[in-house]
């Protein structure tokens, strides 16, 4: 199914490897057990190397109210065909130790000692 604007531009929103952002945004992230831990939010993307380089994960929350969010760094993700959304290498547990924050507090992206924390703890280098 094509999104509203690749729709009316007579563009694909999907190829065999490209797809459009718009599609991402919601899609489910589980774990290897095919647990659904959220969904996708929004991506951060490199402004100069047009790299995705973290995936906010939307978790939690009702309506809303309450939600928080966990940025994953982009290489701690596969995609899974079979489940149709992102996955990750972590339990709840694990996910609900990990950095996080809420749309109130939103991190300061330039801080490297931030995005270098968010890194080391999904066990990813430098990005």
């Amino acid at each position: 199914m094509a999104s509203d604007t690749a729709a009316r531009t007579g563009q694909t929103d999907e190829t065999n490897r490209l797809i459009s952002s718009q599609k991402v945004d919601g899609t489910a992230v589980y774990n290897r057990n095919g647990d659904s831990l959220g969904d996708v939010d929004h991506m951060m993307i490199d402004k100069f190397t047009g790299q995705v380089e973290y995936v906010v994960l939307s978790c939690g929350g009702f309506l809303g109210m309450g939600e928080e969010y966990s940025p994953l760094p982009w290489k701690s993700l596969t995609y899974d065909t079979n489940l149709g959304g992102y996955v990750i290498d972590a339990d709840r547990a694990k996910l609900g130790n990990a950095p996080r924050f809420q749309s109130a507090g939103q991190p300061n992206w330039s801080d490297r000692g931030y995005t270098g924390r968010v890194d080391q703890y999904w066990g990813v280098t430098g990005v």
